[in-house]
Protein backbone atom coordinates (compact mmCIF):
# COMPACT_ATOMS: atom_id res chain seq x y z
CA UNK A 1 0.00 0.00 0.00
CA UNK A 2 1.10 3.76 -0.77
CA UNK A 3 0.07 6.74 0.26
CA UNK A 4 0.52 10.21 -0.78
CA UNK A 5 -0.14 12.86 2.77
CA UNK A 6 -0.36 16.31 1.78
CA UNK A 7 -0.72 19.15 4.03
CA UNK A 8 -3.77 21.31 3.08
CA UNK A 9 -5.15 24.34 4.64
CA UNK A 10 -8.69 23.48 2.42
CA UNK A 11 -9.73 20.47 -0.02
CA UNK A 12 -12.22 19.87 -2.03
CA UNK A 13 -13.77 16.78 -4.25
CA UNK A 14 -16.20 17.32 -6.81
CA UNK A 15 -18.32 13.99 -9.12
CA UNK A 16 -19.64 15.25 -12.01
CA UNK A 17 -19.82 19.15 -10.90
CA UNK A 18 -21.45 17.64 -7.48
CA UNK A 19 -19.48 18.57 -4.27
CA UNK A 20 -18.94 15.30 -2.49
CA UNK A 21 -16.17 16.14 0.38
CA UNK A 22 -14.21 19.07 1.70
CA UNK A 23 -12.35 19.67 4.64
CA UNK A 24 -11.26 23.07 6.32
CA UNK A 25 -7.99 22.26 6.93
CA UNK A 26 -6.04 18.80 7.70
CA UNK A 27 -4.11 16.00 5.30
CA UNK A 28 -5.05 14.89 1.38
CA UNK A 29 -3.96 11.31 1.53
CA UNK A 30 -4.04 9.75 -2.20
CA UNK A 31 -4.48 5.81 -1.03
CA UNK A 32 -2.70 3.13 -3.36
CA UNK A 33 -3.67 -0.44 -3.16
CA UNK A 34 -1.34 -2.89 -4.58
CA UNK A 35 -1.93 -6.87 -5.50
CA UNK A 36 -2.04 -8.77 -2.31
CA UNK A 37 -2.17 -5.84 0.38
CA UNK A 38 -4.30 -7.07 3.34
CA UNK A 39 -5.69 -5.79 6.39
CA UNK A 40 -2.36 -5.55 7.48
CA UNK A 41 -1.03 -2.93 5.32
CA UNK A 42 -4.29 -0.98 6.02
CA UNK A 43 -3.74 -0.99 9.41
CA UNK A 44 0.21 -0.04 8.92
CA UNK A 45 -0.82 3.31 6.92
CA UNK A 46 -3.90 4.73 8.94
CA UNK A 47 -1.90 4.18 11.98
CA UNK A 48 1.07 6.09 10.41
CA UNK A 49 -1.14 8.92 8.95
CA UNK A 50 -2.88 9.28 11.96
CA UNK A 51 0.22 10.10 13.96
CA UNK A 52 2.35 11.94 11.52
CA UNK A 53 3.68 14.61 12.90
CA UNK A 54 3.44 17.09 9.71
CA UNK A 55 1.93 20.53 11.65
CA UNK A 56 3.85 23.11 13.56
CA UNK A 57 3.65 23.48 17.42
CA UNK A 58 4.19 26.72 19.00
CA UNK A 59 7.61 26.96 18.35
CA UNK A 60 7.25 26.70 14.40
CA UNK A 61 8.96 23.04 14.74
CA UNK A 62 6.50 19.82 13.15
CA UNK A 63 5.51 18.45 16.26
CA UNK A 64 2.24 17.86 16.06
CA UNK A 65 -0.78 15.06 13.98
CA UNK A 66 -3.76 15.51 12.36
CA UNK A 67 -5.51 14.54 15.72
CA UNK A 68 -2.97 16.94 17.93
CA UNK A 69 -4.46 19.75 15.70
CA UNK A 70 -8.15 19.11 15.31
CA UNK A 71 -7.75 18.51 11.46
CA UNK A 72 -9.62 16.30 8.96
CA UNK A 73 -7.98 13.83 6.48
CA UNK A 74 -9.53 13.64 3.05
CA UNK A 75 -8.56 9.89 1.97
CA UNK A 76 -9.16 9.41 -1.87
CA UNK A 77 -8.52 6.19 -3.72
CA UNK A 78 -5.63 6.30 -6.16
CA UNK A 79 -4.85 3.09 -8.12
CA UNK A 80 -2.24 5.27 -10.48
CA UNK A 81 0.12 5.05 -7.59
CA UNK A 82 0.97 1.80 -8.99
CA UNK A 83 1.41 2.74 -12.20
CA UNK A 84 4.47 1.63 -13.54
CA UNK A 85 5.64 3.45 -16.87
CA UNK A 86 9.42 1.89 -16.73
CA UNK A 87 8.79 0.48 -19.47
CA UNK A 88 7.73 2.79 -22.59
CA UNK A 89 5.59 5.66 -21.99
CA UNK A 90 1.86 4.41 -21.51
CA UNK A 91 2.05 3.15 -17.66
CA UNK A 92 0.85 -0.52 -16.45
CA UNK A 93 -1.52 -0.54 -13.71
CA UNK A 94 -0.35 -4.62 -13.24
CA UNK A 95 0.54 -3.67 -9.55
CA UNK A 96 -2.55 -2.02 -8.46
CA UNK A 97 -5.29 -4.24 -6.93
CA UNK A 98 -8.28 -4.88 -8.76
CA UNK A 99 -11.42 -2.95 -7.99
CA UNK A 100 -13.64 -5.78 -6.16
CA UNK A 101 -10.47 -6.30 -3.43
CA UNK A 102 -9.50 -2.74 -3.11
CA UNK A 103 -12.69 -1.02 -1.93
CA UNK A 104 -13.13 -2.74 0.46
CA UNK A 105 -9.29 -2.40 1.46
CA UNK A 106 -9.75 1.38 1.05
CA UNK A 107 -12.94 1.18 3.03
CA UNK A 108 -11.08 -0.32 6.17
CA UNK A 109 -8.56 2.49 5.91
CA UNK A 110 -11.01 5.16 6.86
CA UNK A 111 -12.54 3.18 9.27
CA UNK A 112 -9.43 2.56 11.10
CA UNK A 113 -8.27 6.12 10.79
CA UNK A 114 -11.55 6.92 12.39
CA UNK A 115 -11.17 4.07 15.08
CA UNK A 116 -8.08 6.44 15.83
CA UNK A 117 -10.26 9.97 16.39
CA UNK A 118 -9.31 11.35 13.12
CA UNK A 119 -12.70 12.79 11.09
CA UNK A 120 -12.13 11.08 7.54
CA UNK A 121 -14.26 12.49 4.66
CA UNK A 122 -14.16 10.62 1.71
CA UNK A 123 -13.80 10.02 -2.26
CA UNK A 124 -15.48 8.50 -4.47
CA UNK A 125 -14.25 4.80 -5.49
CA UNK A 126 -13.59 4.43 -9.21
CA UNK A 127 -15.32 7.96 -10.14
CA UNK A 128 -13.13 10.31 -12.23
CA UNK A 129 -12.85 13.23 -9.65
CA UNK A 130 -11.89 16.87 -9.53
CA UNK A 131 -9.71 17.90 -6.11
CA UNK A 132 -9.22 21.22 -5.15
CA UNK A 133 -6.53 21.82 -2.66
CA UNK A 134 -4.87 24.34 -0.99
CA UNK A 135 -1.35 22.91 0.25
CA UNK A 136 0.23 24.22 3.25
CA UNK A 137 3.87 24.57 3.08
CA UNK A 138 3.69 22.30 1.03
CA UNK A 139 4.26 19.46 2.81
CA UNK A 140 4.42 16.30 0.95
CA UNK A 141 5.12 12.53 2.26
CA UNK A 142 5.06 9.11 0.84
CA UNK A 143 4.17 6.52 2.93
CA UNK A 144 4.81 2.47 1.34
CA UNK A 145 4.12 -0.73 3.27
CA UNK A 146 6.81 -2.13 1.39
CA UNK A 147 9.00 -0.25 3.24
CA UNK A 148 8.37 -0.86 6.78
Amino acid sequence: MKAVVQRVKQTTLSVDGELISQIPFGLTVFLGIKTGDTEKEGAYIAKKIASLRVFEDENGKMNLSVKDVGGEVLLVSQFTLYGDASHGNRPSFTLAERPERAEPLYEQVADMLAQQGVVVKKGVFGADMKIEQYNDGPVTILLDTNKE
